[in-house]
């Protein structure tokens, strides 16, 4: 046997231990595999049950732990239809097993190189889910026929999140570091900005998204006062999600590391955090909150999980009067 035939030997044999293991990692996990009719139903059940205290949890929030500036702000929101359809294309998805297979070996040979944004983009997978189009409309206190000129969607992903406020703009723009990102927001029809040519072209937007990037940047507190400059005098504002606990760190090259301007929030409680991120983060960089409430962030999951869930502060954000004044 020559060199080649065994490297190509060896090779096919790691490929297969490798797809053998992931499969008897998921058959310890998931209740698709127990034999037992009665275990099995025993164990759907359970996971439902579960699942429907897991999904009240997600929205839940105690008004009497927020700052009193911040509780009349409060939006109670629910799981929605929307969120149960994003939550089922999940699970369909899940059990998609040579799909997951070819995930997971293309995540692993790529992942020393690549971010994991960009190895989800290149696969066309790991869509994120933030809110629905009548949780947005909600929060904004718009209607479904509201329309204005320009959106600004700042770390839009593949666009997937965008794609709920678009209908609401005449004009799309969007920014995004990855590469295979980006070509599915071009494929959109999104016009796509580089990350430090935004604040430089001049344009103001009536609305501007920034989901869930505060924690994952050198400057945030730069990014909202860059922001600010960038809404529609009076009528302008941001509609922000931050993951909460809030724990910054920003990924380079698929290893993580800590921000030069490292944003500290205190406190323990969901309620307690975005206490402290209305009343001191925004105010500090001249925003003042105008509603908020408590969504899921979720992404879509693998082999291992049907789904990702993180919890998440949505906040409808708008240039406080002093620093409109200030600004003039």
């Amino acid at each position: 046997m020559c060199h080649l035939q065994l490297r190509t030997l060896i090779f096919v044999a790691w490929v297969l231990g490798y797809i053998a293991f992931l499969l008897s990692v998921r058959r310890m996990w998931t209740g698709k595999y127990v034999r037992s009719p009665l275990v099995r139903s025993l164990f759907m059940n359970m996971a439902s049950e579960g699942e429907a205290v897991e999904t009240h949890e997600w929205y839940r929030c105690s008004l009497d732990l927020l700052g009193e500036s911040v509780q009349p702000l409060f939006v109670q929101s629910n799981l929605d239809s929307a969120t149960k359809a994003f939550l089922k294309r999940s699970v369909e998805k899940s059990g998609w097993l040579f799909t997951q297979l070819y995930h997971s070996f293309v995540s692993t040979v790529l992942g020393p190189v690549a971010s994991r944004t960009s190895i989800n983009g290149f696969l066309g997978r790991g869509s994120m889910f933030v809110f629905s189009a009548e949780q947005f409309q909600r929060l904004l206190r718009i209607g479904p026929e509201w329309r204005a000129d320009r959106l600004l969607d700042l770390g839009a992903g593949d666009g997937g999140v965008t794609e709920v406020m678009r209908a609401h703009f005449r004009e799309v723009h969007a920014t995004e570091v990855s590469l295979p990102m980006k070509w599915h927001l071009q494929r959109k029809n999104y016009k796509v900005l580089g990350i430090d040519e935004w604040q430089q072209t001049g344009i103001q937007y009536d609305v501007v998204s920034c989901l869930n990037l505060l924690d994952r940047l050198d400057e945030p507190l730069q990014l909202l006062r860059d922001i600010r400059r960038s809404l529609v005098p009076n009528t302008g504002r941001l509609i922000l999600a931050a993951v909460v606990p809030f724990q910054p760190y920003v990924e380079v090259g698929g290893s993580w590391h800590r921000p030069k301007q490292h944003l500290k929030v205190k406190g323990k409680t969901w309620e307690e955090q975005v206490t402290e991120l209305s009343n001191e983060v925004f105010r500090r960089t001249g925003f003042e909150v105008e509603t908020v409430t408590r969504l899921p962030y979720l992404c879509e999951g693998d082999m291992y999980n049907d789904y990702y869930v993180l919890d998440d502060a949505v906040f409808v954000l708008k240039a406080s009067e002093e620093s409109q004044e200030s600004a003039q």
